[in-house]
């Protein structure tokens, strides 16, 4: 049937408004196939509250429209809202048409756009297919996959928006850019190797080893023999650089450590495909297929028996590695020249034996190095050479990082946030039970793992991971973060949530920003923000109790807390401290955080043990002096921080006596528990509950300190009976409250519950005692997450305000 012949009559017309993730998705070519396919006239455009139309046609087409539109939108699409609008029909309208964008102030901004994601199969078939004309071309993408958020400057989505506005189209490229029926329709980074970016090689000095111009067989044949011969490359991905090595030889991790000054942390690797991985973890399929998905996060992973030793520079003390897949063109192609440029595109589901060190390149807590100036001066010291390129990052966006924890209340696979970045972000998280009018917050995080959060309406929109904020650089990161999401959204705060600490950046940044704009300031206190993130996400409005278990925050006595248990009123409205876990002391404060033995000390002397300090600890100079500074109470200030507990028990039984990086301590001590085969049995009396419900633990203490450790198998069945102690002890503490309190739900925040032994022994039981369980799932556990919590507490501030 043809549109223009119906009867006028018979015609109806339509204005519909798509809000969401609709743009850099293909939704303007799908809507025009769509209305082609189905006779309708009329156009389509972008503009700042995501896509526009107007569709004219006999009622059986618009629903068939409709329906289309409901059920098969394109696949990166996220449809929030759609609103339908009957206007008058124009009976002499032919043809439909995708028009420019329409301009929009930036506070009349509604749309936003999808994560970054991995190429899709059809452009990794042109990728690989000799003949291409993308053949081997670093950064083929289609409306389906690629770039979106590292590379826009400014919303609407168009070309002059992005890191490609200085890449005019060839005529190739444009030709597909303007047929409807074409892959690449109005894909805004379109380009090939005539008219795209280009990759090179340079020294660490900025020199040019390899131009462009030589080409990109010649640049990646340089860059894969030098990978081969052991060096380390600074190679620049989509969000950021990476310092890439060959993780089976042991010379390079070594000397990257060396110079990274990281001497324990885990390195994260790349692999082809799942069948690499399974040559080097135990993979199930749910895990599998996160690590398969167009996110692709960075998955932690147990090592087959024996990897995990026979290649110690790794992740030294754990069992567990971080395997990602490609997530760009280039990452492929690296590969695809290491396995010697293999001419049939299914080399890539095939077993290979490339295991790629692919690391963030950023100098020690630092923000991830984008552009090349920054790299010559960064990371000339850490890399051999820097494989780099002329497509500029307009926005940081580390790696996500998950990790696989069995089943969640509903018994769906549970793969928990570590780190929330490239692949997520900018995807909202949605915040139920809040107004769709709800006025815009900013939160602007905590210390460690920092993040902001900005709220538009009902949906919360978290930064990506910006690291800590002990330098210069990562605070410059974090004032970046707020102004890019702040022009990415179009909204102005109305106020600015923040961390009680006053001594924190993000503190005194929230305040300055908070006066500029004269708006009042929400300090929420650590424990409580974590709570209310978990509650947000599942908007949970009612009473819950909250079990807070981290390192340490500030609480509102002043004091450091970390083992908390909280009754939270509702999401954000407020929480009463009902208990903490039992307190040891922190000799020497703060260095106790990073010398764990200082912990299994002080439990010795809680113990009235002190004179076994000396013995246990001889390798520390001053083991022998402790004891007086805890006898005299010199500069031990006391905390319930169940992070601390786990130090202490990582000295006692793993002989971790300082931390070479947050939460390695901890780390290995449940590196240890999960070689314990088969179930663990807690102590026997390892805990006791007195009628108004405060906890002891002097007895897991006690088999703490009187555990054999004299070989692996008694080390490990002590670390997993540590675990199972503390769970029962939890959950028999949680359930006496939530009794006595007349609530039925518990929220599970702080990032202890990222511990797989305690969270799988923990959670089953709350449930068995009648408990409904909410966890962390949109955000990250630990600090990570601690934005959203201050932007739900600071949204329900406002709300009791109006």
């Amino acid at each position: 049937m043809n549109a223009v012949l119906t009867p006028a009559a018979a015609l109806q017309r339509l204005r519909l408004r798509v809000e969401g993730a609709v743009q850099g998705v293909g939704f303007r070519p799908w809507v025009a196939q769509q209305a082609r396919l189905l006779a309708l006239s009329g156009w389509v455009r972008n503009d700042g509250q995501g896509l526009e139309a107007e569709l004219q046609g006999p009622t059986e087409a618009l629903a068939a429209f409709a329906q289309a539109l409901q059920l098969s939108p394109p696949p990166l699409a996220r449809v929030q809202r759609v609103q339908r609008t009957p206007l008058a029909v124009q009976p002499d309208e032919a043809g439909f048409v995708i028009q420019p964008s329409r301009a929009t102030a930036p506070q009349a901004l509604t749309t936003t756009l999808p994560p970054d994601t991995a190429p899709c199969n059809a452009c990794l078939d042109e990728l690989f297919s000799p003949g291409d004309r993308r053949w081997r071309h670093p950064f083929i993408n289609c409306t389906q996959c690629g770039p979106r958020f590292t590379l826009t400057a400014r919303l609407p989505y168009d070309r002059p928006n992005t890191a490609l506005a200085n890449f005019p189209m060839c005529p190739a490229c444009a030709a597909e850019y303007a047929d409807p029926q074409d892959r690449r329709h109005h894909a805004q980074p379109v380009a090939c190797p005539r008219c795209g970016p280009r990759i090179a090689l340079w020294a660490p000095d900025g020199a040019v080893l390899i131009a462009p111009e030589a080409g990109t067989d010649a640049v990646l044949a340089e860059a894969a023999q030098r990978l081969r011969a052991g060096q380390v490359l600074a190679v620049k991905g989509v969000g950021g650089y990476h310092l890439v090595a060959d993780a089976t030889q042991a010379a390079p991790l070594q000397r990257l450590r060396a110079a990274k000054q990281r001497a324990s942390k885990p390195f994260a690797l790349l692999v082809a495909n799942t069948a690499s991985a399974r040559r080097w973890v135990q993979l199930g399929d749910d895990s599998a297929t996160l690590l398969a998905s167009p996110a692709r996060p960075i998955v932690l992973l147990p090592c087959q028996p024996g990897v995990a030793a026979a290649h110690p520079a790794i992740a030294p003390g754990l069992d567990e590695w971080g395997l990602m897949q490609p997530s760009n063109p280039l990452h492929w192609l690296l590969l695809h020249e290491l396995a010697g440029r293999p001419a049939d595109p299914a080399w890539r589901h095939t077993e290979q034996p490339m295991l790629l060190l692919m690391t963030s390149a950023n100098p020690g807590g630092e923000p991830l190095v984008v552009d090349e100036a920054e790299a010559v001066i960064k990371l000339g010291g850490l890399a051999d050479a820097l494989l780099v390129h002329d497509r500029a990052i307009l926005a940081r966006a580390d790696d996500s990082v998950r990790r696989p924890l069995g089943r969640d209340a509903q018994g769906r696979p549970f793969f928990p946030f570590i780190r929330r970045a490239r692949g997520q972000v900018p995807e909202p998280i949605a915040l139920p039970g809040v107004p769709a009018d709800a006025p815009p917050v900013l939160a602007t995080g905590g210390y460690l793992k920092a993040t902001v959060c900005l709220t538009r309406g009902n949906e919360a929109f978290v930064s990506p991971h910006l690291g800590d904020l002990g330098s210069a650089a990562s605070r410059q990161g974090l004032m970046e973060a707020v102004t890019r999401l702040q022009d990415f959204l179009g909204v102005r705060p109305q106020a600015v949530a923040h961390d009680l600490h006053p001594d924190f950046f993000s503190t005194a940044h929230a305040q300055a920003l908070a006066e500029a704009w004269q708006v009042p300031t929400v300090p929420v206190q650590h424990h409580h923000a974590h709570a209310a993130a978990v509650l947000a996400e599942h908007g949970h409005g009612g009473p819950a109790l909250a079990l807070v278990l981290d390192g340490v925050g500030l609480g509102s006595d002043g004091q450091p807390w970390g083992g908390e248990l909280l009754r939270c009123e509702g999401t954000g409205t407020g929480f009463a401290r009902l208990a903490h876990l039992p307190a040891l002391p922190l000799p020497g404060g703060d260095r106790a955080a990073r010398e764990p033995w200082r912990l299994g000390a002080a439990l010795l002397h809680s113990l009235g043990r002190g004179g076994e300090i000396a013995q246990r600890f001889a390798a520390e100079p001053l083991a022998g002096s402790l004891g007086t500074v805890l006898d005299r109470r010199l500069n031990c200030p006391a905390t319930a921080s169940a992070g601390r507990l786990f130090d202490a028990a990582a000295a006692l039984l793993a002989g971790v006596h300082h931390n070479g990086h947050e939460a390695e301590a901890a780390m290995r001590l449940e590196a240890l528990a999960l070689r314990h085969p088969g179930p663990a049995t807690p102590w026997a009396d390892a805990f006791t509950l007195d009628a108004h419900g405060v906890l002891d633990l002097r007895g897991l203490w006690t088999a703490l300190a009187d555990s054999r450790i004299d070989a692996p198998a008694a080390q490990a069945e002590a670390a997993a009976r540590f675990h199972a102690s503390l769970a029962a002890a939890l959950v028999a503490w949680v359930a006496h409250h939530a009794r006595a309190q007349h609530v039925d739900t518990v929220a599970l925040g702080g990032g202890c519950w990222i511990n797989r032994p305690l969270r799988q022994a923990a959670v089953p039981a709350l449930q068995a005692r009648g408990l409904t369980v909410l966890e962390a799932t949109q955000a990250p556990c630990g600090d990570g997450g601690l934005s959203l919590g201050q932007a739900a507490v600071a949204l329900a501030f406002l709300n009791r305000s109006r």
